[in-house]
């Protein structure tokens, strides 16, 4: 497990500033959701975490080291799974250890050796268009902690998918991100699902965007299975939904 703090991060694209002195912190084990409007900077943060883009002021911790600028460290999930269809899914699976330089036989066989656990058996020799949408984003999700097995950044990865499906998938997540020791930074633009799923939730609102509320979910990733049925979890929904009306018109609420 390990400790990621995102440390007064700005970013402007051609002297518009988009980004203002963000401060995150995903300890071990976390599952943190970041919640706001379209438009609000939550990929241009993403990309920075990642390394794929430089800030113009401030850093990314990692485990206390600075890693601002470097990737390879922190694995980065998009909202489309991105799967190869001309490759199997052991072949997609596989590619980011390849990428790093593992043979590729050792590198099947690594990710071979997690198929089960992320309930892919059977699917090794498959072609993306043969799976659901739920089984894509399983393979998509095994690739991504191949690719760094400590904390991983998602951007929407639910949000292609069915209610019925979403629901089961939030549930496998949680208890294969246990059983890995993995902790999560995820943006998404449902609220129920930040309630349902996060340890805690920042509230990215303006523009430039900029942290205005940090929310603490009691009972973390115990909650129980009804909790969307709770008073406690319409008071979560109903400071969410006000401290979203304060800065943005979003539509989505």
């Amino acid at each position: 497990m390990s400790n990621l703090i995102v440390k007064n991060i700005s970013k402007a694209f051609d002297q518009n500033k988009i980004i203002d002195n963000i401060d995150i912190e995903l300890r071990d084990g976390e599952i943190v959701s970041l919640l706001g409007a379209s438009g609000g900077g939550k990929t241009t943060l993403f990309n920075i975490i990642a390394g794929i883009s430089l800030p113009d002021s401030g850093n990314i911790l990692l485990d206390g080291e600075n890693i601002t600028g470097q990737s390879g460290l922190v694995s980065y999930m998009l909202q489309k799974d991105m799967l190869l269809p001309y490759k199997t899914v052991l072949d997609n699976v596989a590619l980011p250890l390849i990428i790093k330089g593992m043979k590729k036989k050792e590198a099947r066989e690594k990710a071979l050796s997690y198929f089960e656990q992320f309930g892919l058996s059977g699917y090794e020799n498959k072609y993306p268009n043969a799976m659901s949408g739920g089984m894509r984003q399983r393979a998509a999700f095994l690739r991504t902690y191949l690719f760094s097995g400590k904390v991983a950044i998602l951007d929407e990865p639910f949000s292609a998918l069915d209610m019925l499906t979403k629901g089961e998938l939030h549930g496998w997540y949680m208890d294969i991100m246990n059983e890995l020791k993995l902790s999560t930074l995820f943006i998404t633009h449902d609220i129920d699902e930040a309630i349902m799923l996060s340890d805690r939730i920042y509230i990215l609102t303006g523009k430039p965007g900029t942290i205005t509320k940090e929310i603490v979910i009691e009972g973390g990733k115990n909650k129980l299975k009804d909790f969307n049925l709770t008073q406690e979890f319409l008071g979560y929904k109903q400071q969410i939904v006000n401290a979203l009306k304060n800065k943005n018109d979003y539509k989505n609420v």
